[in-house]
This record gives C-alpha cells, structure tokens and sequence, in this order.
C-alpha cells in the first residue's frame, strides 16, 4: 500500500509526525519508512550505469516440448499436436502457436538445456539463482535486490528494483524477488502487489492510472499537503528524496499507460487483469510488458513479473493444449512487441530480457491430458543486452527428457545477467549479515556462446 497521511502544521490528525510523514505500506516491512530504505540504501557505494534488466517469470514451468523444443519426429504421446515452424534463423524451429516469435528469431537465444532445477513451486530459483535449500543466514538476496546494491537506480526518484507481479492464491508465485541479507533497503517497490489495487495515491487506486486527470489531481493534492507542512527545508534529505519519488511525475508517468500511443498498446496486447488458468497465478497481463519497457526506461534497474499460470496437468482445469492456445499467442504477442519498442528507442543493447520457469515438464502427456513437473531440464529465453542472439545453445535427448548437451545452470544465466551489466562475478560481492563478502554466483562464468 502507498498512502500518503494527511493532517495540519507540526503534527497530523492521527497523531504521525512529520517526520513520518511518509509511508509506503508494501515497503515499510519491519517498520522501515521510505526515508530510512535511502538513507540505508545511500550507506553502500553505488556505480553509474544505464543498464537494466527484465525478467519475466512464467510461474508454474512451461512446457519445454511445445515452445521451442519439440520432438516431431517422437510418438504422439510425446509430441502432442503442436508443429514446428521455420523462423527467421536458419535451422530453429518453434511452436506454430508463436508466429511473431518465428520471424524475429535472430534477437533472441534460445537455451534447450536448462539444468539443476530446485523442483519448487516458486519464484526463488528464478530470481537469485541459488537454491532454496542452501541459503546463509538471512537468505540469498535477489537479482534485483543484489543491483539494488550495487548500482541504485539511475534516477533518484526512481526505486531501482520494481516487482510488478500480483497477489497471486500461490503466494511464491508471486513473490518478485526478496532482498535476503541485505535487508528490507533492497527490497522490491511493488506498485501492483495487489492486483494494482493496493497503490493508492490520496484515494486513487491503479485500476484508476488510467484515468490521467484523476492522477494528476491526486497529485497536486499531495504537494498542496506537503505546503501545509510548516517548512519543507526541515525535512531530512532522505525524507524529501521519499517525498519526491512519491509525487515524481517519472514514476506516476511511467505507471500511467494513458500516456502511451493506443495503438502502442494494442501491439504490446493489452491482456486481462484476471487470473488465467485455474485461477490460483497470474494473469496474462500484457501491460506488464509495456510497463517494464517504460519502468527501465525512465532509471529501474530490475523490473520483475510473473505472467499467467503454465502449471498445467490436464483435466478437470482443462488440458495441456487448451492453455496452451490462450498462453502461447499472448506471449508471443507481448514478447516480440517488447523486443521491438526496446530496439525502436534504442534500448536493446542497454536492457537484458529473461523468460522462464521454475522447471520444465514431462516428455509424456498423462491420461488426463497434461504435461506434470519435470525438474530434470527445461528452457529458457534471453534477449537485448548486447548478447550474441539468433542461436539455439544446447539440446535434450529425442524425447526431450535429458540434457544431451551443453546443460546450463540457472546461475550461469545469472552471471550473464551480471555480465550485461558490467559487473564481473569473479571480483563483485556483497556482504552478508556477518559482514562476510559472499560472491553473487558460486563459481559459475557467463554463458560463453552469448557474450
């Protein structure tokens, strides 16, 4: 929740100080203000970048054999329905459900062997990198997290790390990455923790950003309160620099897609607010996309989110290949008109995409029509970053159950991610609650074939 209090001179009408004035409830976990996570964050040296990251989460594990792995020439109870088709780079095939993706190809990576997955329902192994079940005291801090660190955003009235994923049944779904270690100053601002119902500026609620009148009202009401304020020039740095993210027309601009082009917006395709699949993940929200691209655009390091429910073991929620059909064109919707507003501003080179899940799914499709988990290998997509795209790197055995060649370990992508970045693995640390340095990745390199 993001409120801002209201109240007169010295001390408001419930009793809060000025000098708590500011308060973001979706932030200000263990009693922490916006103003205490700067100044905390303001503690650790930051370096100058524009670079950025954007990691699109498919929570539930999508299936490996019907994207862009598929075995046409196995029985049909391992291939299913779907056909291969050419794309744009000589020699890939993907599914016939994702044409857009088929033709531009070339700017994405495509790695068939993914290995080491933790075999949980959850965002954790995706958003750090570790696995859950060897973590230090306080716990391993997230991709975003760890760029909190070490970068800051690249505007000071901008979070560096913005989480955009929904309430979700499945709470670690949902979960945008956690900061661990480095403490609650890293955490995630998440605008839309709720559904995009819990970011409330003076009783504007998100559902209402499109509503550009209604926000810049909102608005100006909360600068007209902050004058009733006996004097601004009182209030520490750390509590303006809050105030100013707050009322930043940045970040409200960038949260406000009223601002983009509707024909922008139907190209990205909009989507729905509602829960796809059986109801307990995310929706297919394909204004997450154009809000990540504006989000990075204006100085987030890190914009997180989790798009549909890819979870699919047949009846009685439907079979495999029904959700397939409602979630395959809407990514390859979203995903290509990402790739193409990146390059059309410039920002491909500067702005790392990452697609994937917690793990893939059996090679066999059950009796009830789906496809169960399969932590044994899955796939992943890479894109921007100034990566050598347009390849497919390693491959799975002819039914695609095993790694055949070239497995790739969820913290190698991570060392790429950093590499991207401009951060080299094998010298940056952070330091844990003991005041160790612990290295961002255990031993991995990035992926050779990218960089």
């Amino acid at each position: 929740m993001l409120t801002i209090e209201s109240g007169k001179k010295h001390r408001f009408c419930d009793g809060v100080s000025r000098r708590n004035f500011l308060r973001i409830g979706s932030l200000a976990m263990g009693g922490l203000s916006l103003p205490q996570i700067l100044q905390a964050q303001d503690l650790s040296g930051k370096k100058d970048s524009q670079k950025s990251v954007i990691m699109i989460f498919l929570s539930g594990g999508p299936p490996h054999q019907d994207w862009f792995d598929l075995k046409p020439e196995a029985p049909a109870e391992i291939r299913g329905p779907r056909e291969p088709i050419a794309t744009n780079v000589p020699g890939i095939e993907i599914c016939e459900l994702m044409p857009q993706l088929a033709k531009v190809a070339d700017k994405f990576a495509f790695i068939r062997s993914m290995a080491g997955s933790d075999n949980r329902h959850a965002s954790f192994q995706c958003m750090t990198g570790r696995l859950f079940r060897q973590q230090p005291q306080g716990g391993w801090p997230s991709l975003g997290s760890t760029l909190s660190k070490l970068y800051e955003s690249t505007n000071p009235v901008v979070p560096p790390f913005i989480g955009l994923s929904p309430r979700m049944r499945n709470a670690p779904w949902a979960d945008p990455g956690q900061p661990g270690f480095l403490g609650m100053a890293h955490s995630a601002f998440k605008p839309s923790a709720e559904g995009k119902a819990d970011m409330i500026l003076n009783g504007v609620n998100a559902e209402r950003l499109d509503d550009r009148k209604a926000l810049l009202a909102s608005l100006d009401n909360m600068r007209r309160r902050a004058e009733v304020v006996e004097d601004m020039q009182g209030i520490d740095a750390y509590t303006k620099q809050a105030f100013g993210i707050l009322t930043s027309s940045k970040l409200a601009q960038a949260l406000d897609l009223s601002k983009e082009d509707p024909k922008l917006r139907d190209r990205y395709g909009r989507g729905s607010t509602k829960p796809a699949g059986y109801g307990d993940a995310g929706p297919l929200l394909n204004d997450y996309f154009l809000m990540a691209r504006r989000l990075v655009e204006v100085g987030v390091r890190c914009v997180t989110l989790a798009y549909g429910r890819w979870d699919w073991h047949g009846k009685p929620h439907g079979t495999i290949f029904e959700h397939e059909e409602e979630h395959f064109p809407m990514l390859d919707q979203g995903l290509t008109a990402l790739m193409e507003d990146l390059e059309n501003r410039g920002m491909d080179k500067d702005v790392s995409v990452v697609v994937w899940g917690e793990f893939g799914r059996t090679p066999r499709i059950s009796p009830a029509v789906g496809r169960d988990h399969w932590p044994k290998v899955s796939c992943a997509m890479l894109a921007g970053g100034g990566m050598r795209t347009g390849q497919v790197i390693g491959s799975t055995n002819r039914f695609a159950e095993h790694v055949k060649d070239r497995p790739v370990g969820y913290d190698e992508v991570f060392a790429t991610l950093y590499h991207n970045l401009g951060i080299d693995v094998n010298t940056a640390t952070v330091d844990d609650l003991s005041g160790r340095p612990m290295y961002l990745v255990d031993q991995a390199q990035p992926i050779k074939e990218l960089i």
